[in-house]
């Protein structure tokens, strides 16, 4: 095998996103509903024999180092290989969203260069590897939509209803580290569980409403995104004039809100988003499309 075409990197929204504590290294810790959708980028990997890792962004630039090489280049220091690789990217997914688009870059790149080089490796190694570039890579190695806990180490697979959402990102992004470093974010929320969630889900999925009524917990990031970013305030305006129950996914600016059977099938039509904004509606996935592409012995990761 000299190439792999045609590679997915789903993104993915934050149902809730809750800070319970900070530790002692600065790291928060968090808890989450992590799910899968079908927008995503696209990566084409082609094996070079003289050791190089180079990069070609086929739509917007990239920054020099991105997630994409940094994956390629703990792969191949830490496995020995000694196969390089042509790495094109086409970019779809907006930057500093929080729909978690770098990261799910490195996750596609370390489970093709994983295929591309023979590595066999196993998910456990690759998560190791995920985990040190990035709190959502191991996330979108694991596969699966996701109860997350820790700081994105700790996942339980979670089963969700099929859905359509809303997802809008206005012109304006965010990035990651200024919400964190924010004196006033919220870092005390009473932990949930996994059992609640559930609950929730299913009384909201069992009535007329479905996904349009769920709303469990909150996205304790929101208030201080919106402030940093008053577009987000937009945002959730525009959604709740049009009768949607909106949130911010991850550290924004995106904010999405879950379609009922009318908003999906269109048969509702909505207002003309703020001027820059980018609207898409998208589908939650079963799994994600690059399932399987590394085994593990491990079942409690429900694999």
């Amino acid at each position: 095998m000299k190439a792999i075409f045609d590679v997915p990197a789903p993104a993915k929204l934050n149902l809730f996103l809750h800070v319970i504590g900070r530790r002692a290294d600065g790291y928060h810790l968090l808890q989450s509903a992590f799910m899968l959708i079908d927008w995503a980028d696209m990566l084409h990997f082609e094996r070079r024999a003289d050791g190089q890792l180079i990069r070609h962004d086929l739509t917007e630039p990239l920054p020099d180092d991105d997630l994409t090489l940094r994956a390629a280049r703990a792969l191949q220091t830490q496995s020995g290989s000694t196969w390089g690789a042509d790495i094109s990217v086409a970019k779809h997914i907006p930057s500093q969203a929080g729909m978690g688009g770098g990261s799910s870059d490195a996750a596609s790149c370390l489970l093709a260069l994983n295929r591309l080089w023979q590595l066999n490796w196993g998910w456990e190694r690759l998560v190791a590897i995920g985990l040190s570039l990035g709190a959502d890579v191991p996330f979108f190695l694991f596969g699966r939509h996701a109860w997350v806990e820790g700081i994105g180490e700790r996942l339980l697979p979670l089963r969700l209803p099929q859905g359509r959402f809303a997802i809008l990102k206005p012109q304006a992004g965010l990035e990651t580290a200024r919400i964190f470093q924010h004196p006033g974010l919220c870092r005390s929320s009473e932990p949930a569980t996994i059992s609640g969630f559930a609950a929730d889900l299913t009384a909201e999925t069992s009535g007329l409403t479905g996904w349009g009524g769920f709303q469990f917990g909150r996205n304790d990031l929101q208030p201080v995104a919106a402030a940093l970013c008053p577009e987000v305030y937009q945002s959730l305006d525009w959604f709740t004039q049009q009768g949607m129950a909106p949130r911010m996914t991850g550290s924004g600016s995106a904010v999405f809100a879950p379609l009922d059977a009318r908003q999906a099938n269109g048969d509702s039509p909505w207002a003309v988003p703020p001027s820059g904004s980018i609207l898409r509606v998208c589908s939650n996935l079963d799994v994600h499309p690059l399932w399987g592409w590394a085994s593990s012995d491990d079942s409690s990761v429900g694999r």
